[in-house]
């Protein structure tokens, strides 16, 4: 997951190749509450782990069930309707799938529990399922704006022999934390009447096909009166699979229908959910076909393909009612900037209370874009761009709303070549935390399209301190070359070899097959932690040998190569801007006195137990800076066109801002 403060998309030119994506939210959220309502101890397999699963999974925890997890499978012991813990404070972040359901299960249970949440979720409606509620005799009080959490729950003196009416016009939660919380206390018919019209129905068809699962049936009147039978009881159904999430494949089926590969037509596949999915916004997919995508589906898969030119390329305007479909109708908005023609999308009042008001950030962040925009009180109307030259880049707010974060990435795709900026990335952590490494693993764009900043410089100039710190800051992958000769000559020992001439050849073959990666702070060859074996003095030395080699040069620096990937690279060595990235957009040439740098690593080695003296440590360094400058094979050396930095008087804080600024400077974003 990408934790920057914000994340530089490049312009991206193509997409193709298949996922499987994270588990459904919604299906995540009501499985672990059943599990802990029922009878018996319950196997969920595919549950999402994201910020609104977790939240959910605390307050269980909390409230005393019995949770065991293992990655994506969770174990839950059900509670059979009895709450070992009567009082708690509970912490519900922004999730409304937790929240809601919540509320009513402890509600009818009764106790002493306190809800809240962040500043936005206060701001999110919940008085049409209290009032309802307290129709039963439930005790909740508003603790803040009346009709907002937060709330407290008390003890209940419940009457069941009345219809309960609840509002279906604002969130369909209400309806469903009814209908999951009421089963606990059904010792007669307990009917529930909606009152106006139910929006999102498709997420109560999910409530209700997952109430079957736990032995519930629920007799249903259109759309308007449901009945929760006398003597319900949740039961255990042992184990449940958790469907992949269709409201995150509707980024992916819209990359599918505004890309192709750059290779030619080859379609992106989602794995894991299929046209049978009793997910609602499934039915996203007949949208995206109406706009003009190619789209083929069996049981458990989707395959979706760019239509021919004049055959759904570009796309078509629609004009579409998306109560259906509420969540994933934010990707129809982003879909018509590729659209001929006005798309109209209606019916999504709902969206003005979810986790922003979506209308109003949608048409704020297309207009951003260059589109043009309409927006009502129910209703968004997006006219596409003009022409290339009319797009602008962009940098989007994401309101900390996930869905506008991963709508937004697919503005890279854009005709002009211009990339951007989402702030905030890390919001999609609420549904779909891996979502920019799963976009970026199927995104594709010319080799030199991946932004590359080298920062090349003499041993001890804190070139890699500088670079590391960069990466983390621009979400980048790091490249330490340095690094790379000293894991081959690792590797090379390990392999019986010598650090010898006579062994070039054997030396560049075992360079060419390494397995590398640089997380964080370590450095893992074939996933083996080898950081503290490659910062002796034996693996320096080692390094400096291998380095002169023709052969081992050459095998490097295809490895080198590979580590240009999306989002971005930062680079650093000895020769990243004149040999290995000689068109990287921004070069440094990292510097400071031999005295200084002697006295930095005077204090390395000393932190190490590793004593030195500074007239050694000076000498030793103006010797291998003679040596760097002077050999005949990529000699160290500034690019033509690097900017200099001399950093003997700057703090690597200092060093880090204003190569951030040098680099803000080349990007046509306003800074952050």
């Amino acid at each position: 997951m990408f934790a920057t403060a914000f994340l530089d998309i490049p312009p991206l030119a193509g997409a193709d190749g298949a996922l499987v994506l994270p588990g459904s939210k919604s299906i995540s959220n009501r499985v672990l509450l059943l599990s802990a309502l029922c009878l018996g101890s319950t196997t969920l397999y595919d549950v999402l782990d994201s910020d609104d699963t977790r939240v959910m999974l605390a307050a269980l925890r909390l409230l005393g069930c019995g949770v065991r997890q293992s990655g994506t499978t969770v174990e839950v012991d059900g509670l059979g309707g009895q709450l070992p813990v009567r009082r708690a404070q509970l912490f519900m972040g922004n999730a409304g799938t937790a929240i809601r359901p919540l509320t009513a299960a402890l509600a009818v249970l009764g106790g002493d529990f306190e809800l809240r949440g962040v500043p936005r979720m206060h701001e999110r409606p919940i008085g049409d399922l209290v009032d309802a509620l307290r129709q039963l005799g439930c005790h909740i009080e508003d603790l803040g704006q009346p009709g907002y959490p937060p709330l407290r729950i008390g003890q209940p003196v419940l009457q069941l022999d009345a219809p309960i009416k609840v509002r279906g016009d604002v969130s369909s939660q209400f309806l469903t934390a009814l209908l999951m919380a009421l089963p606990l206390v059904a010792q007669r018919d307990i009917v529930i009447e909606v009152v106006g019209e139910l929006i999102s129905r498709p997420y109560v068809e999910i409530t209700l096909k997952l109430l079957a699962r736990f032995g519930v049936v629920v007799a249903r009147d259109g759309w308007q009166r449901f009945t929760i039978p006398a003597d319900s009881q949740l039961r255990s159904p042992g184990s449940l699979h958790v469907e992949a999430d269709a409201s995150s494949a509707s980024y992916f089926i819209a990359l599918g229908a505004i890309t192709t590969g750059l290779g030619g037509q080859n379609g992106i596949k989602i794995q894991g959910l299929g046209q049978d999915s009793i997910q609602g916004d499934i039915r996203f997919i007949e949208a995206a076909r109406m706009m003009g995508a190619q789209i083929d589906s069996g049981p458990n898969w989707l395959h979706i393909r760019r239509g021919e030119p004049g055959q759904g390329w570009p796309l078509k305007a629609i004009d579409l009612d998306c109560n259906h479909i509420p969540d994933a109708a934010m990707t129809l908005a982003v879909m018509a900037l590729y659209a001929q023609g006005t798309t109209t999308l209606r019916n999504i009042a709902s969206w003005r209370v979810k986790e922003t008001d979506r209308i109003a950030a949608m048409a704020n962040e297309l207009r951003k874009l260059g589109a043009q925009v309409e927006e009502g009180a129910d209703f968004l109307r997006v006219t596409a761009p003009a022409s290339p030259a009319d797009w602008r880049a962009a940098t989007i707010h994401t309101y900390d709303d996930h869905r506008i974060a991963m709508c937004f990435s697919l503005a890279a795709f854009n005709p002009a070549g211009l990339p951007v900026r989402i702030e905030d990335p890390k919001c999609v952590a609420k549904t779909f935390p891996d979502y920019f490494e799963a976009l970026f693993a199927l995104a594709q764009t010319p080799a030199q399209g991946v932004p590359v900043i080298c920062i090349d410089g003499p041993t001890a100039s804190g070139k890699g301190t500088l670079a590391a710190s960069l990466a983390r800051q621009l979400g980048y992958h790091f490249l330490d070359s340095g690094a790379l000769y000293r894991i081959a000559a690792l590797a090379a020992r390990r392999a019986g070899l010598a650090m010898e001439p006579a062994q070039e050849t054997a030396i560049a073959e075992v360079a060419r097959g390494l397995n590398i990666q640089f997380e964080a702070d370590r450095v893992l060859l074939g996933g083996e932690d080898i950081s503290d074996a490659i910062r002796t003095e034996v693996a320096g030395m080692d390094a400096s040998r291998v380095s002169v080699l023709p052969q081992v040069r050459d095998a490097l620096l295809a490895l080198q190569h590979s580590f240009a990937r999306l989002p971005g690279l930062v680079a650093d060595g000895r020769d990243m801007g004149t040999v290995v990235f000689p068109t990287a957009a921004l070069k440094i040439f990292l510097t400071a006195s031999a005295a200084q740098r002697a006295q930095r690593r005077h204090k390395q080695l000393i932190s190490k137990g590793i004593s030195a003296t500074l007239a050694s440590l000076r000498a030793d360094l103006e010797a291998r800076d003679a040596r760097d400058m002077s050999r005949s094979t990529a000699p160290l050396k500034p690019a033509v066109d690097a900017r200099l930095l001399d950093n003997s008087e700057l703090s690597i804080e200092q060093s880090l801002d204003l190569v951030l600024d040098w680099w803000q400077g080349k990007q046509p974003f306003k800074a952050i």
